[in-house]
């Protein structure tokens, strides 16, 4: 789990699911692509549950 909050607009540094903390809001990001904007301005977001990838091929 990332420590440091995410503030949107920041490229998701891993897929998974991200929360902003003390909240309910939570996303879907795919990494590299920026996270949405927070419900209320000041928010950021922290990983809760990065995407499993299988390996190619097996």
């Amino acid at each position: 789990m990332l420590a440091k909050k995410l503030t949107p607009g920041t490229p998701a540094p891993k897929s998974g699911q991200y929360k902003v903390p003390g909240s309910k809001t939570e996303v879907t990001a795919v990494k590299g692509k920026p996270l949405p904007p927070t419900p209320k301005a000041g928010q950021g977001y922290k990983l809760v549950d990065p995407t499993k990838h299988k390996p190619k091929g097996k």
